[in-house]
């Protein structure tokens, strides 16, 4: 139980009051109960006249400093209550009496359910507000992750983690949050009011309890492992039903639909089989807590009924039947108890699974002490070197970009051009080297003004599943229509949204699935637009459209180019003639760099990249 302790000290704290309330209306609900109960011993004395003891009144003498008079004072509260109950049947007989004594066990039981409903009450915004807690720590921790977490992660099972796992967590954790904070009470309040009626008997307990409790913990132990393999195999069926979406189309293409469909039959029965076995455990909690709750009532009834057969009793027979009672009233809270335990185990193997996005490392960070940026002379890569986790991705980069200059990186696949590129907004981090914005070392500003002074258009348009306009203003706050429009019109965007159903506030579909690829770009174009960043990196973004529509994006990307710092990852070569300065990588280092004409007459690796394009 310690990791669900520490769970709760890292979510509980913002609830602390609902938590106090919790606690204080379960501790009035078990004494309430406890009261209620007492009413059982005069109840059988009157109907089957067990007791012919006659009880006088006592004074109340009030000495709260003695430890003597304390002592005295549960019998002292016996005797009066049952002289009270005594005087009550001789003045108005036995039947008013017993109707007394049923409307106050009424008023007792109402006053006891009001509190067990407050405490049902004050638990709900703790579970609900967990929950919701969890849910956004993750997507927060997804958005503040580095890229380098999610390239070694399957999205599938980083997406069962924010929906199975934190949904296990609902059921399993928060769900056992009451039993787990009303139980103890109701047993530790039980247990006191056992020990007052006859300690020899309340021993039983104290030996017997533990020891069931420790046969479910061991139990509980293995269903935790087990939980853990199957969060684990559901992230694996998460992350082939993600590609399966991400790849419909070559899967189709390649007529592997046989293949795909039998490897998610085998991970699908993989699965069940893991929770099948979790089940049986779980199951086992309710039988196994029934055997030993009623093992203990038979131990329990032996030895009460040898200390009221024996000479000299120690208890009488309907203080007995009392003690049963409560007794019988700690079981239910004892098997509740097992029973969270056990969902708590399976909600456990869920955290781990969370935390492992929770707490994993950002290597990316603010400084303590950021420095104010801007660009107003020059980006300078100086001796860069960086790897990802084996060789050198990049090996003593030296570039200048002067403000306002166009800078295109060519090479062949793995050449070093993305990486290179991606250590700019830092993405990444470089291994070694640096690079400065004016002098300013990338790393020492935050990376919100570092960010905010670049714009991005990728190969790939990254779109979401939202308005035109949603997607135009992404990451531009109260944008006016008009900026809006106007960044369109310059993107060659304008004329297919108004055309479109409701104009801007069309809805794209997923990904902007609605839209051709020319199309896509254009908007991610109108998007750079619109933000009017300093500095413009664009992945070749012509390369995978025909001939009109890439004609109408050159012109956009033209009119977007125009007296901003520009690097562009150039696959096709036509598109980069008029570039200040073209950067040949290879293996990792630019082994060339001019204008287009410069390096054809070099007669190297540029030459031989535009003759395989000219071929």
């Amino acid at each position: 139980m310690k990791d669900f302790f520490h769970i709760l000290r890292r979510f509980i704290p913002p609830y602390k009051k609902y938590l106090i309330l919790n606690v204080v209306f379960n501790i009035l609900s078990a004494i309430l109960n406890l009261f209620s109960f007492v009413l059982i011993i005069p109840i059988l004395n009157i109907l089957f006249k067990i007791s012919d003891r006659v009880y006088a009144f006592t004074p109340w003498q009030m000495q709260p400093d003695s430890w003597e008079w304390w002592k005295s004072l549960p019998e002292l509260l016996k005797d009066n209550f049952f002289w009270y109950v005594s005087s009550l049947i001789e003045s108005r007989g036995a039947s008013f009496t017993l109707i007394v004594l049923g409307l106050f066990l009424v008023v007792m039981t109402f006053f006891k359910v009001a509190a067990m409903y407050l405490s049902f009450f004050t638990m709900i915004p703790i579970r609900t507000g967990v929950v919701r807690d969890i849910r956004n720590r993750i997507m927060q921790k997804i958005t503040t992750l580095p890229l380098s977490f999610f390239s070694e992660e399957r999205k599938g099972d980083i997406i069962a983690r924010v929906s199975g796992d934190v949904n296990e967590i609902e059921t399993s954790i928060m769900s056992s949050l009451d039993m787990l904070f009303k139980n103890p009470i109701l047993i530790g309040i039980y247990l006191v009011g056992m020990f007052l009626i006859s300690w020899r008997l309340t021993l039983f307990v104290f030996i017997l309890l533990p020891l069931a409790g420790y046969i479910m913990g061991k139990v509980g132990k293995t269903l935790k492992r087990k939980s853990l393999v199957g969060q684990e195999q559901w992230g694996y069926l998460m992350s082939q039903v993600e590609e399966t979406l991400s790849g419909l189309r070559i899967i189709k293409a390649f007529n592997a639909e046989k293949k795909i469909r039998k490897r998610f039959r085998e991970s699908a029965e993989t699965f069940r089989k893991t929770t099948s076995k979790i089940y049986m455990r779980q199951q086992l909690a309710h039988p196994m807590s029934e055997f030993l709750g009623t093992l203990t009532i038979a131990i329990v009834l032996w030895y009460g009924g040898s200390l009221i057969l024996g000479a000299g009793g120690t208890i009488d027979a309907p203080t007995f039947i009392y003690y049963l009672v409560i007794f019988y009233s700690l079981i239910n809270p004892a098997k509740d108890l097992s029973r969270a335990s056990y969902a708590i185990q399976k909600g456990l193997a869920s955290m781990e699974r969370i935390d492992k996005v929770l707490l994993a490392e950002t290597n990316i960070k603010d400084p303590d002490r950021p420095q104010k940026i801007a660009l107003e002379k020059q980006i300078v890569y100086d001796n860069v070197w960086f790897k990802y986790n084996g060789d050198w991705v990049l090996k003593g980069i030296c570039l200048v970009i002067p403000k306002g200059q166009t800078i295109a990186l060519v090479g062949q696949s793995g050449s070093g051009k993305s990486t290179l590129v991606d250590l700019l907004p830092r993405f990444y981090d470089v291994n070694e080297g640096s690079i400065s914005i004016d002098g300013t070392d990338i790393r020492n500003a935050t990376l919100y003004d570092l960010r905010g002074l670049m714009g991005n258009v990728n190969q790939e348009a990254i779109l979401f599943n939202d308005t035109f306009f949603n997607n135009i203003t992404f990451g531009v706050d109260n944008a006016a229509r008009q900026e809006v429009e106007e960044a369109a019109r310059i993107a060659n965007a304008h004329d297919f949204i108004i055309a479109s159903e409701k104009g801007y506030d069309t809805n794209i579909g997923d990904r902007g699935g609605k839209l051709s690829g020319g199309q896509r770009q254009r908007i991610s174009i109108a998007r750079a637009i619109l933000k009017n960043p300093p500095i413009l990196i664009l992945d070749e973004a012509t390369s995978a459209l025909d001939a009109e529509s890439e004609r109408l994006v050159q012109q956009a990307l033209e009119n977007l180019m125009r007296n901003r710092t520009t690097i562009i990852i150039a696959h096709r070569l036509s598109t980069i003639r008029g570039a200040g300065e073209i950067c040949v990588m290879h293996e990792g280092q630019i082994v060339e760099r001019g204008k287009h004409e410069e390096l054809l007459l070099l007669d190297g690796y540029y030459r031989k990249l535009c003759d395989m394009q000219s071929f």
